[in-house]
């Protein structure tokens, strides 16, 4: 047991430092780069932002997500939508519980605009270290933006594959690249200790108070040391707490290290146009070409995480029915979350491209990150002040209540970045955003005008028909939204086609609030010939509906299943109604077999 031990704690380390600290371990590449493009370069000036940037991800990723937010999981997943669940649990139906809801659409639809700018500006940034290789100083921007997109599209091809061959090596990789992070940040403070007071509070306030409304904004480029924080919690599911809290103080201390490094170097070269890898050239010339490949490295495996990230924050969406239904590949046998969902892959991939082609620059770029990631920050605090206040942890809510208040500072901050380049958070978060409300609000319209039958009325009409021993033989396998109420399709199909086997299943998947957990329900003779299957999924299970009828004993011969045609004068209802044709239906969605399936059309005026 105790040979066990060890290698179980650093195995999560490292499996955490490859999976979770990609997008803020990357960060060092241009954060402090953005900040004095504007900001002259005094020794106070880089005392006063050091500080910044230490208790930035002291108070928003430590305290924030590694302290507050971590203690909040259901069955081990963290993220917005799982503290959503957590508060629908205790809040009655009302506007609160409506405010919420809003909330975490807004949450999930934040991170989704994220996971376009993140590949962006982690591949850029890397990619334009070219030009401090001697004989390549006169790279053509449009060169290294033709590399940079050459990379994230070699990055979306990967994905059908799935990641699970290679996410093997992320960590191990992640790990040096963190070495190599503290190793030169270590270096650099060596030839100027002083540097390390920089992580007194003093210098943060005095350069604020000094600044006035200049250093307010400059907050907004600051925060980018912090932008990939929110992954602790949103990917607490896949390893566990212990592990990414393990990782994230290994992590945590090399990014401070490095960052005073580059302090060190900016104090001495204030000149240079990249300043980590200035000071890593600086160090050790020779080390610089191994380093950059590093660089490249780490920022794919941080782009990495996020289309992972974006890819289950959909999956979620899907299997919550907040979005629309897409057809959805699993790449991995034994890792759950390593999903492929070949429409979001290639929007998101066009979406990187066009981005990187607009802003040409990972400083230009900047501009439009940090306003998503201020906004989830702020939602994430909100709701945590909510759940803590209605719970034993009651002490928790002043620090929740001072973190929240820190992330609306920042968020307020990167207002000024919207006319610059932050519009592009609120376009790409408002498509998704949009998507929902239409979809959730369709879906709720469309039933209402299916005017489906309760159970009882249908079986006096179906017990008549199954009478006159017509009936086929063999079992039939009918999809509904829940057992007792009987859609339109069903009654054209039995009632008004004759339509009716020797053996008819009602069946109905609903998702449970829990992320996993399977729970099935036979309900035999309901009427003569007739029974249901009720099967209760947790909202990111795997579902095989095939493996599961068999295990019930039911070996259906067909299965039929509704198809709406949507006739409406309403735009709302006819953007939904393309929506719905455009993608998968329910069957097609859980992988049926084709030779089976029987669609019957109903015509509903919306």
């Amino acid at each position: 047991m105790n040979n066990e031990a060890p290698q179980s704690y650093w195995s999560g380390i490292v499996k955490a430092m490859g999976l979770v600290f990609g997008d803020i371990g990357t960060s060092p590449i241009y954060t402090l780069t953005v900040i004095f493009a504007l900001t002259p370069a005094t020794p106070g000036n880089v005392f006063g932002i050091l500080s910044l940037v230490f208790w930035t991800m002291t108070l928003l990723v430590s305290a924030e997500y590694a302290w507050l937010a971590m203690s909040l999981s259901r069955k081990g997943e963290g993220g917005t939508i799982v503290l959503k669940e957590i508060l629908v649990r205790m809040l009655k139906p009302g506007r609160q519980l409506a405010f919420v809801v809003f909330l975490s659409y807004l949450g999930a639809c934040l991170l989704l605009g994220d996971g376009v700018i993140t590949p962006a500006i982690s591949i850029l940034s890397a990619v334009e270290g070219l030009e401090l290789i001697p004989g390549l100083e006169h790279t053509g921007q449009g060169e290294l933006i033709l590399i940079a997109a050459v990379i994230a599209v070699g990055l979306f091809l990967a994905q059908s594959k799935g990641t699970d061959k290679v996410a093997g090596a992320f960590g191990p990789i992640m790990v040096v690249w963190f070495g190599a992070l503290a190793f030169s940040g270590l270096a650099s403070i060596s030839s100027m200790p002083s540097i390390l007071s920089a992580i007194n509070p003093y210098y943060a306030l005095d350069f604020m108070l000094h600044h006035g409304l200049g250093g307010f904004f400059v907050l907004s480029e600051v925060i980018l040391c912090a932008t990939g924080g929110e992954a602790l919690y949103a990917d607490m599911g896949h390893l566990g707490r212990r592990p990414i809290l393990r990782a994230w103080y290994f992590a945590f201390t090399a990014l401070v290290i490095n960052y005073l490094g580059q302090g060190v170097f900016l104090l001495s070269h204030p000149e240079a146009k990249n300043y980590l890898f200035g000071m890593v050239q600086n160090q050790a010339p020779f080390l610089y070409i191994p380093f950059l490949i590093l660089t490249v490295l780490a920022t794919v495996i941080a782009s990495q995480a996020m289309i992972s990230g974006v890819f289950s924050v959909v999956y979620q969406g899907i299997t919550t029915r907040i979005l629309p239904l897409l057809r959805v590949e699993f790449t991995s046998t034994h890792l759950k979350s390593q999903i492929y969902l070949s429409s979001v892959n290639w929007i998101l991939m066009l979406a990187v491209l066009v981005v990187m082609l607009y802003f040409k620059r990972s400083e230009h770029l900047a501009a439009a990150y940090g306003l998503a990631v201020t906004g989830t920050m702020t939602i994430t605090g909100i709701m945590m002040v909510m759940i803590f206040s209605r719970t034993t942890k009651k002490w928790k809510v002043p620090l929740a209540v001072a973190v929240t208040v820190v992330d609306l500072i920042f968020f307020l901050s990167c207002l000024n970045k919207i006319p610059h380049g932050g519009y592009w958070s609120i376009v790409l978060g408002s498509i998704p955003f949009c998507i929902i409300m239409v979809w959730t609000r369709g879906q709720r319209a469309l039933y209402r005008a299916l005017k489906p039958l309760d159970l009882d009325t249908f079986d006096v009409a179906y017990r008549q028909i199954y009478a006159k021993e017509k009936n086929i033989p063999g079992t039939s396998l009918f999809f509904v939204k829940e057992w007792s109420v009987i859609p339109p399709y069903l009654v054209h199909c039995i009632i008004r086609s004759n339509i009716i086997y020797e053996r008819n299943v009602l069946i109905s998947i609903l998702r449970t609030d829990e992320p996993y957990g399977l729970k099935v329900d036979l309900k035999r003779d309901l009427s003569v010939g007739l029974d249901a299957i009720e099967i209760k999924a947790g909202y990111l299970e795997i579902l095989d509906i095939e493996a599961v009828l068999k295990e019930n004993g039911i070996q259906e011969k067909v299965i039929f299943y509704g198809v709406e045609d949507i006739v409406t004068d309403n735009p709302v209802w006819k953007l939904f109604a393309t929506i719905k044709r455009q993608t998968p239906n329910f069957v097609q969605f859980h992988n049926l077999p084709p030779a089976k399936l029987q669609g019957v059309v109903t015509r509903v005026e919306m």
